[in-house]
């Protein structure tokens, strides 16, 4: 009896420190909703008010959709009054349109949207929407849209000459029906001004090309 006391003094001795013992609460959540180490939980993305589809369009990036439908909506009234105007004119839709409007149409969308969205001239009429970053081309500047709420949509709609072409080409569309020869007038107007605009384009590479000539290949 005498040896075999002080091997189980030794077999006591190597036995772990427990350490202090564990206060935390039981987890009472079911096995499947459990964090593992094999499959961290995923971070769940903060709710955006701006989303009104919640955040499994874009998880990542913070899109104004509010503001969007906003612009639909509006976009849907501005057309539908220019319907009821026609209406009430009388004004018989053509069965097809005139080959000669739908060029000045385009020409005229295009360098009004322009004019209307980059023009140095007009940036008085962003400057409440966006925020000026730089030149971007002749008379031209780069400007982006300042953040949050119905500024933020304003300021994309004004810095987008795409966006705001769908805007001009429906004016331009109705005012031909309600005052064809003055709409006429305007949109044939716009469209020499974008022919202007070219020429000089053209003009100034001609003239840089002439006076600084490109060094001939060695």
């Amino acid at each position: 009896m005498g040896r075999r006391t002080p091997r189980r003094r030794d077999r006591r001795r190597a036995l772990p420190d427990p350490g202090p013992p564990d206060t935390r609460p039981p987890d009472t959540r079911p096995p499947e909703s459990r964090p593992t180490d094999a499959h961290p939980p995923e971070s769940l993305p903060p709710d955006d008010a701006r989303q009104p589809g919640g955040q499994d369009y874009s998880p990542e990036a913070d899109r104004p959709l509010r503001g969007y439908l906003t612009a639909l909506a509006a976009f849907g009234a501005y057309n539908a009054g220019w319907a009821v105007a026609i209406r009430r004119r009388g004004r018989a839709l053509p069965e097809r349109p005139d080959p000669r409007d739908l060029a000045l149409t385009a020409v005229a969308t295009f360098r009004l949207s322009r004019l209307l969205t980059k023009g140095s001239v007009t940036s008085p009429l962003r400057a409440p929407f966006t925020v000026y970053e730089g030149p971007e081309g002749p008379a031209e500047v780069s400007e982006r849209p300042r953040q949050g709420g119905p500024t933020e949509t304003l300021g994309e709609l004004l810095t987008c000459p795409f966006c705001l072409s769908v805007w001009l080409a429906s004016t331009l569309t109705a005012a031909q029906l309600l005052w064809p020869r003055l709409t006429r007038t305007t949109t044939g107007a716009l469209t020499a001004l974008a022919a202007a605009d070219a020429l000089q384009l053209a003009y100034t590479a001609l003239e840089s090309r002439a006076t600084h000539p490109e060094p001939p290949p060695n």
